[in-house]
């Protein structure tokens, strides 16, 4: 079985929005789940610790995610939006404790270094099973936690080595997606912060404004942790090809995201179903990275896995990623392109950009 290093999730987040106890199995939690309707994806989780293990995905990004929305009004926990930068700083460091206290267990393992990264992955190779923890490096899915940028050393030293700057929406330090407009004189702040650290800068929800400001400005390490192509599905979402060409030319890594509206055009939240989508999908939008690229050396899996009512209709759990290989072998990749996209390119980029130490 192929080992897979998956660009995006978000465990601690449905831990705590959803109440759901990532140590169990994906049937487990949507057995707790039967007869609640909250959400759309009650009873249909596809990610959890063991489906990882199972499927072999050996070191992930996954995020603290919080966002700061003073006019809005939540009705539920799992809303992202908060009044104040205060309180999505509380709810981000709630998360990050979560990780904390999985790490206490055994469960996983944060990885904040090139040489811890290295030591995890090596373990894996020789000895991969159901009892090893898995490898996280935290990322943050919108900057608001971040205070302001004389905070980000602290939530560096507290282990965050990628952050991207917004999510859906405006943040206070770029507009995300769904919106326009550019960087805040805050956000050039963050970004010059974050370059100075050595932070990786990844540009996944950004809009085209403050994405071309944020590369304009950013000297440092570059990804896109979860995007797809807008050539192949239009909207403000997917990576443009100039601005693919542009990631290129940084040796910026690509995640392709399973999430249905992203991999084909005309998905209704709400009201489309997978039916006929299958895994198929994800690959259209790895050829379309690796053609523009013209190698496989940038194309990664960053799956943002969620509920599989808006999953392809051949994704059950996260285990489901090692049907990728099989499909990428059909379409002529040869053994060292699938090693490059299911885990060599993430591995790569990230043991040259994580500092060589924990304390470096």
């Amino acid at each position: 079985m192929q080992l897979i290093f998956d660009g995006h999730l978000d465990l601690a987040l449905f831990a705590l929005a959803y109440n759901r106890d990532q140590r169990a199995t994906v049937a487990e939690i949507n057995a707790a789940e039967t007869g609640m309707t909250d959400a759309e994806d009650r009873t249909r989780a596809a990610v959890s610790l063991p489906a990882l293990r199972d499927g072999h995905i050996a070191v992930c990004q996954s995020s603290l995610a919080a966002r700061v929305a003073p006019n809005s009004q939540p009705i539920s926990r799992l809303d992202l939006d908060f009044a104040t930068p205060e309180m999505a700083y509380a709810s981000a460091q709630g998360q990050l404790s979560y990780y904390h206290a999985l790490q206490q267990r055994g469960e996983i393992r944060l990885l904040r270094s090139a040489t811890e990264l290295e030591n995890h992955w090596q373990q894996w190779k020789l000895n991969p099973s159901d009892t090893l923890p898995i490898g996280i490096i935290v990322s943050m899915e919108c900057a608001d936690p971040i205070l302001g940028p004389w905070q980000a050393e602290s939530w560096w030293e507290a282990g965050l080595r990628s952050v991207m700057l917004a999510h859906f929406g405006h943040s206070r330090y770029a507009a995300g997606t769904g919106v326009a407009g550019g960087l805040t004189t805050a956000g050039y702040a963050l970004v010059s912060e974050l370059d100075r650290l050595g932070m990786i800068l990844d540009v996944s929800h950004l809009s085209d404004e403050s994405l071309d400001q944020a590369l304009d400005h950013f000297t440092g390490p570059v990804i896109a942790s979860h995007n797809n192509c807008r050539a192949l599905v239009p909207g403000d979402r997917q990576l443009s090809d100039e601005q693919i060409q542009r990631l290129l030319e940084r040796d910026g890594i690509i995640g392709t995201v399973l999430d249905a509206w992203m991999l084909v055009p005309g998905w209704v939240h709400g009201t489309s179903t997978p039916g006929a989508l299958s895994l198929t999908a994800v690959a259209d939008h790895i050829d379309h990275i690796c053609n523009l690229a013209g190698n496989s050396h940038h194309a990664a899996i960053g799956s943002d896995i969620g509920g599989t009512n808006h999953m392809p209709g051949d994704f059950q759990t996260a285990a489901d990623l090692q049907h990728l290989g099989p499909i990428l072998a059909d379409r002529g990749y040869s053994h060292q392109d699938i090693d490059n996209i299911l885990y060599a390119n993430w591995l790569r980029f990230f043991q040259q950009w994580l500092p060589e130490t924990a304390s470096s």
